[in-house]
């Protein structure tokens, strides 16, 4: 059946709404009465959609970083908190236990030299066949491009970071 299959679906670029698209999604999910696991990579910040996500059956949440920008060599905290998510998506994605997982931000550990693209094909290769991946980031190896199912490239045209004006409660966290 066709509501059974589980494709890879990637929202990557330099623009803003990747984690918005994939968090709409997961409302879609949850309206439906799907289970859904939403991992963070390299972050650790409560924000509005943890808050509102603790509101939702079905939903399971996780931040796996330090809580720190990353600038230069990755922190052994942040390694460690990498290795610690990346280990529940390996046993999240084989158990099937979810309708869709949510790699978010995952791609920066192909940056940091975190991850391997062979041990990311190998995860996605032994998933169970009817679970949904999302995995958002702003820069996806190519091999991940050509696999997925899906793939939006989130472009930026304007921000207004660039103005000076800072992450807002509630747009931007």
């Amino acid at each position: 059946m066709v509501d059974e299959l589980g494709l890879i679906q990637v929202y990557f670029g330099e623009g803003k709404g990747k984690t918005t698209a994939a968090l709409g999604t997961l409302l879609r999910a949850v309206g439906q009465g799907m289970k859904v696991l939403l991992i963070q990579f390299f972050k650790n910040r409560f924000t509005g959609e943890l808050a509102s996500l603790q509101l939702l059956p079905g939903v399971d949440a996780y931040q796996f970083g330090s809580g720190e920008f990353i600038s230069g060599e990755v922190s052994p905290e942040d390694q460690r908190e990498f290795t610690l998510g990346w280990h529940m998506a390996q046993e999240a994605l084989k158990k099937g236990e979810y309708d869709i997982i949510i790699l978010d931000e995952l791609p920066y550990a192909f940056f940091y030299h975190l991850l391997t693209w062979e041990e990311m094909e190998k995860a996605l290769k032994q998933k169970d066949s009817k679970v949904e991946v999302i995995i958002t980031g702003r820069k996806v190896p190519e091999e991940l491009i050509a696999i997925a199912d899906l793939v939006s490239e989130v472009k930026l045209v304007k921000h207004p970071f660039s103005r000076g004006i800072p992450a807002r409660r509630g747009l931007e966290y």
